[in-house]
């Protein structure tokens, strides 16, 4: 499939720099990317591949001054990455096949209601009395209980599981292996050490265009809902934690875990490995470092941590300083000690 680059600067309300007629029919990197391949420049670090890559095209950005001459034709856009973006959101539409339909065996229950131009994969099972709204794909092997809710345009791939009781947006994405409503992590101690399991019979609300990672777990809340709020973006091997809420636009990173009841505000960055721990607070466009441990609430919007337990950045940068010379200090004070012990008595 080729198009020019007219083309596609059209869909990216870019300009052209070079031959806009020249085709391309891949999409790659710039120092791997061939004759016939679209590249893109958003990271001022790679500059330099621009001036030896053999791509056809690169997508830049129009305020970039360029230090060289350039042999591939150009794109000039606001963004690259959001340009990157919509083309392969373009090129995966066109190059992945469109599934409709039922694929047999699978299982509807008595009451569910799916919409149009859906599939259903074989193996798939759906409980009773759920409502599936229109264009909704289910890949193989998913499992949907009683009286779940999910809205138009989401895609549930194979072997998520998505427990009863359940409410689905429009335009999610749950990955494969998922578990959605899972139980809370309750246990009421008992007189003689062993643990009650406290039933939890809360739900899961996601709300539109979340995306949830392969092997994430979001458990249901103990009476109420678990939130997970509009257009949140969760990696693979998340752990979310009953009752939690997350807020709008919020990313989290691979493998951090969210304990119960704790509540995330909007836009905020949580990388990969971090933990926080239940019954917190944490205010709007707050980022939290890789492997960060959070152990109170964050009350100032915007800002950084790092560390374990986690403080401000400014703060995290300096102690770090002190710890990378801590074995100089000691040696230092050893020297100091040995000295000062084989003074003479006078002079002590």
């Amino acid at each position: 499939m080729e198009f020019t680059i007219n083309q596609l600067a059209e869909l990216l309300n870019g300009e052209v720099i070079g031959n806009g007629e020249t085709t391309v029919n891949k999409i790659g990197p710039l120092d791997k990317a061939g004759p016939g391949t679209i590249s893109f420049l958003h990271n001022p670090k790679y500059e330099s591949q621009l001036y030896t890559t053999k791509a056809t095209a690169v997508i830049i950005n129009r305020k970039l001054q360029l230090k060289e001459s350039v042999q591939s034709a150009l794109i000039t856009v606001d963004d690259p990455y959001n340009s990157l973006t919509l083309l392969l959101k373009q090129y995966q539409k066109m190059t992945e096949s469109e599934k409709v339909g039922v694929e047999e065996p699978a299982f509807l229950g008595e009451g569910s209601i799916i919409g149009e131009s859906g599939y259903r994969g074989a193996f798939s099972y759906i409980g009773s009395n759920a409502k599936i709204g229109t264009n909704v794909k289910i890949y193989p092997h998913v499992y949907i209980g009683d009286n779940v809710k999910i809205g138009d345009n989401t895609l549930v791939y194979s072997g998520a599981k998505i427990y009863s009781n359940s409410i689905i947006g429009n335009s999610c994405v749950i990955h494969a292996g998922a578990v959605i409503g899972s139980d809370g992590f309750g246990f009421a101690p008992q007189p003689d050490g062993s643990f009650e399991a406290i039933p939890q019979v809360g739900n899961v609300i996601l709300e539109d265009a979340v995306s949830v990672g392969a092997n994430t777990t979001i458990d249901c809340g103990t009476m109420e809902s678990t939130v997970i709020k509009a257009g949140v973006k969760l990696d693979n091997l998340i752990q979310i934690a009953h009752n939690v809420e997350i807020g709008e636009n919020t990313a989290i990173a691979a493998q951090a875990g969210i304990s119960g009841s704790t509540k995330i505000g909007k836009n905020c960055i949580v990388a990969g490995q971090a933990g926080i721990i239940g019954h917190l607070k944490i205010a709007n466009q707050v980022t939290i470092g890789a492997q960060a441990g959070i152990g109170k609430s964050i009350n100032s919007e915007g800002s950084i941590l790092l560390g374990s337990p986690a403080f401000e950045i400014r703060d995290f940068k300096r102690s770090f300083a002190v710890f990378k010379n801590l074995p100089n200090m000691a040696n230092r004070i050893n020297d100091l000690e040995k000295k000062t012990l084989n003074l003479p008595p006078s002079e002590k």
